[in-house]
């Protein structure tokens, strides 16, 4: 007879904000999970009447960790209803913010929220490797612990000198920012980086940037581990040696459909080259520029960093954000928000299926739990693609962008939470050598513009999409008598730790969790490896 423990509850810390997950156990295995974003903020309904800028100033206070990410949002919306010409030089100093806020997140994450578990002496004291992982992840003693919360910190000036404070700075204006660091101050932020890399490639890679990315492989990544006691004994290294050893690399699996909006605006002249989008080899818009906006707002295509896509497995395919709806069949939300809001402008979105589902133009926000609800179980709505849930984060960008690597491990043994989080953190290599390059054309044209004069912002609608460190994020807004009329908000974790929809799907990590062996249901730690692997902010899915 089954052994079948119904729904245990499992409250995760070390997840931004208040996560429950709730899970089935039948023989040792989770057949069923439920995700719970546990409270309401209601950000969305706050910005409705308030004057244009405000969201510059509120919705960065959505999350204290990637306030960046939503600032950056919210300033293009209103760059997008103007159609003002960002000068390059604003460009540069806004993504040099966006990535020194993106590369602390990843490494602080990886080893202070998700490798911290392996330090765990109840489920791994008998381990082989365990006094070695105690010794690095032990929670504030351990040696790498401290050594990230040291350099990230130092990273994390960067942010200060650009923008005045970190974090919810608010240096970035509709047409650019609002002042351009003196050269000194450029040369500090130049040696900041330098001395981050210096030790990104020492102490978490064990090699430089140039020797990691000629990894391209499963069968390259084997043998790059057993080259040199270096490399082995990094955190890359230990990370890799853990994860195979106790079987981290074969759970976690998730939707395998995956989303990323793209990133990093280019400045006009650069010579920063757009990573190519694996679609380019398949598909006949073999660009790499990406709508900022909505597909009908006429807006000249403007090129990015990091590319946007929709991928099945491997397959990735062109991004279209008419695609997307948010789903509140099992969220408490009042039913009519599924009635469709009348379009007050020329541009026509098509609200995508399952029936119900609503474009962020389209839906609402209206708070309702009435403790007898039923299939209602989460403050956090559910994101669809195209009718389907999608993973967001580093592994979504590496399958979009065509990474060799990752493409061959999830072609090879399947998306797995190893994969996932080692996507996170070598996320650093691609962006910490292109940090160098803006710098170093700072320097060169400091005397040109940084900031284009706006006199007022007109009435329409406009989105801002960006990938923040844990992912795709969106702000849809419509402004109407110089006043915010509507707002809508899609982060990260509301793709990720979305509940199920209308057509009973369930979220990414909802899914991932589904096989899970659990040895221990008093800790059900493997189900954390699963959950953090997605790097959850709770602050942001509720918000």
């Amino acid at each position: 007879m089954s052994n079948i423990i119904k729904r245990i509850n499992i409250p995760l810390n070390r997840a931004e904000g208040d996560l429950e997950v709730h899970v089935d156990v039948t023989d040792g295995v989770i057949t069923d999970a439920w995700s719970c974003g546990t409270m309401y903020r209601g950000f969305e309904d706050m910005m409705v009447g308030r004057g244009v800028l405000d969201g510059l100033v509120i919705t960065p206070r959505i999350c204290g960790i990637c306030s960046l990410s939503h600032l950056t949002a919210a300033v293009g919306v209103l760059d997008v209803l103007t159609g003002i010409s960002v000068p390059d030089n604003a460009i540069r100093l806004s993504n040099l913010a966006l990535m020194a806020e993106t590369i602390q997140s990843d490494i602080r994450q990886s080893i202070l929220m998700y490798m911290s578990d392996f330090a765990n002496h109840e489920v791994y004291s008998k381990h082989a490797m365990f006094e070695d992982a105690f010794r690095r992840y032990s929670p504030l003693k351990g040696s790498s612990a401290q050594d990230v919360i040291r350099e990230s910190k130092k990273l994390i000036e960067i942010i200060a000198i650009i923008g005045g404070q970190w974090p919810h700075t608010s240096f970035m204006v509709p047409g650019g920012v609002t002042s351009i660091p003196e050269i000194h101050k450029i040369l500090q932020c130049r040696l900041i980086i330098k001395n981050f890399k210096n030790w990104y490639e020492k102490r978490v890679l064990g090699c430089s940037i140039d020797r990691w990315n000629s990894i391209t492989s499963v069968k390259k990544l084997l043998r790059w581990l057993d080259e040199s006691q270096r490399q082995k004994e990094s955190e890359v290294g230990f990370f890799l040696r853990f994860c195979m050893a106790t079987g981290i690399d074969k759970i976690g699996k998730g939707v395998e459909n995956f989303i990323s909006f793209g990133n990093l605006l280019l400045p006009e002249s650069t010579t920063v080259q757009p990573i190519e989008s694996a679609r380019s080899a398949t598909s006949k818009d073999n660009s790499t520029k990406d709508k900022y906006a909505l597909e009908s707002d006429g807006l000249k295509y403007r090129k990015r960093f990091i590319p946007s896509g929709f991928a099945r497995g491997v397959s990735v395919e062109p991004f279209n954000q008419a695609k997307i709806s948010e789903d509140i069949s099992h969220s408490w939300y009042e039913p009519s928000s599924f009635v469709e809001i009348q379009a007050q402008s020329t541009n026509t979105i098509q609200p995508s299926k399952p029936i119900g589902s609503l474009h962020p133009f389209k839906g609402t926000t209206k708070p309702y739990a009435s403790g007898n609800s039923g299939e209602q179980y989460s403050w956090t709505k559910a994101p669809r693609y195209d009718g389907l849930p999608a993973e967001t984060g580093p592994l979504a960008e590496m399958i979009i962008q065509g990474n060799p690597l990752f493409q061959d491990m999830v072609k090879s043994n399947g998306v797995n939470a190893m994969v996932r989080q080692l996507a996170r953190i070598v996320r650093p290599v691609a962006l910490l050598s292109i940090m160098e390059v803006w710098l170093d054309e700072l320097m060169v044209n400091r005397k040109a513009p940084f900031y284009n004069s706006i006199k007022d912002i007109p009435d329409g609608d406009g989105a801002g999409m960006i990938e923040a460190a844990r992912g795709a994020l969106g702000h849809w807004v419509s402004i109407r008598n110089s006043k915010i009329s509507h707002y809508q908000i899609i982060t990260p974790t509301a793709w990720n730790g979305s509940p199920r929809d209308a057509n009973k799907l369930r979220g990414p990590w909802e899914e991932a969790l589904i096989g899970t062996p659990i040895k221990n249901l008093n800790s059900l730690i493997e189900a954390g490896h699963v959950v953090r692997s997605f790097d959850p902010c709770m602050v942001c899915s509720v918000h």
